[in-house]
């Protein structure tokens, strides 16, 4: 290959998991709304096609604190840091993989440095995040699970947690990692805060916030190890960022409603038309970006064929998480790429086309 870090693991990774923390505020509920929703659309990951999906009527949130494990405060506190969120950051393995230099153990362990902080960072955003919006999400649907919401993790104690995480990732990564890593992690945490206090209130600049936090992760692993990004790594990895964060705001706004707001404000002023436009813009650039790069030519025919080989598995896997995006049935994207059982196999054959065209087989 002609680039140490080449389009990468970055659409592969994002068939993995995608929201920033801003957009990564799927809570770890422990039990369904009790309310039916009466017009929320009816396809799941199992579901047949569906026609156009209708607009939602928000139905009344769910009341009562959640039981067993989930209502202690060591359980609440575990929903609140999101574990099902935790395999995001595992985009810090992008470039690195995309690079073939995963074999190293000073390798292995710089990345799951890099690994731990980010989700260190992410738990403090979790944590600061629901503390602040614990009111609003007592008017969610969904959200009013949430454990500070529900009153199993006390406000005070979310925000204070939250602060000591946030410090402990920047000055762990001040120590332990590069500069151009500790820059990163710092800036992450920095916007991510910004977020939480007022630039997810900002039309489109919430889009683009959360966007950024997906392709920084991706980036830290290349940063850590001194592996240039390309142009490609950057380009797919930020559009199919937005794909997946806008395509989570519209099905956000399908189940509200349009016009209704709910623990987003911003989804007032988003209609759904524009959501769907971005949506699809972004998945199209992503796509776009991904051919043109694996129709440059590679260092051998092998490689070469591999890399126009891994375009169909992801083109096949993007158009298959647009089916569910479509309904607006990809509020939660983890759900959707965990129970998906063919979403999940396109993906594997993609990692394995691309695996190859990096071994050069």
């Amino acid at each position: 290959m002609t680039e140490r870090s080449t389009l990468a693991g970055s659409p592969g990774h994002r068939s993995a998991g995608a929201a920033g923390p801003g957009a990564e505020q799927t809570a770890g509920q422990t039990a369904e709304p009790a309310a039916e929703q009466s017009a929320e659309p009816t396809a799941g990951p199992t579901a047949g096609p569906a026609s156009e999906p209708r607009l939602a009527v928000r139905a009344a949130p769910a009341t009562g604190r959640p039981t067993g494990f989930a209502g202690t405060l060591p359980g609440g506190l575990l929903l609140t840091v999101r574990p099902r969120q935790w395999v995001k950051n595992l985009l810090v393995l992008a470039a690195p993989a995309a690079a073939g230099e995963l074999a190293a153990v000073h390798t292995v362990l710089a990345l799951a440095l890099v690994f731990a902080l980010f989700t260190a960072a992410a738990a403090a955003v979790y944590l600061l995040n629901d503390a602040r919006d614990a009111e609003a999400d007592r008017a969610h649907p969904d959200k009013c699970r949430r454990p500070v919401a529900a009153g199993t993790v006390p406000v005070p104690l979310a925000y204070a947690l939250g602060t000591v995480l946030a410090l402990a990732s920047t000055t762990a990564a001040a120590l332990l990692c590069n500069t151009g890593t500790a820059a990163l992690l710092a800036g992450y945490v920095v916007m991510q805060i910004a977020y939480c206090l007022r630039l997810k209130r900002v039309l489109v600049v919430d889009l683009a916030v959360v966007t950024a936090g997906f392709v920084m992760r991706a980036m830290s692993g290349g940063l850590a190890l001194g592996i240039p990004l390309s142009r490609w790594f950057l380009i797919t990895a930020g559009f199919g960022a937005l794909f997946m964060v806008a395509g989570k705001r519209y099905s956000e706004a399908l189940l509200m409603g349009e016009g209704e707001g709910g623990t987003r404000a911003l989804l007032r002023e988003y209609t759904v038309g524009y959501l769907r436009f971005v949506w699809q813009l972004a998945a199209g650039a992503a796509v776009l970006a991904y051919c043109l790069w694996a129709l440059e030519d590679g260092t051998g025919a092998g490689a070469t064929l591999c890399r126009q080989l891994s375009m169909v598995p992801l083109i096949l896997a993007v158009l298959r998480y647009a089916v569910f995006t479509d309904r607006g049935a990809s509020g939660s994207p983890e759900d959707v790429l965990l129970r998906d059982r063919p979403l999940a196999v396109t993906a594997l054959c993609w990692a394995a086309l691309y695996g190859l065209s990096v071994a050069g087989m």
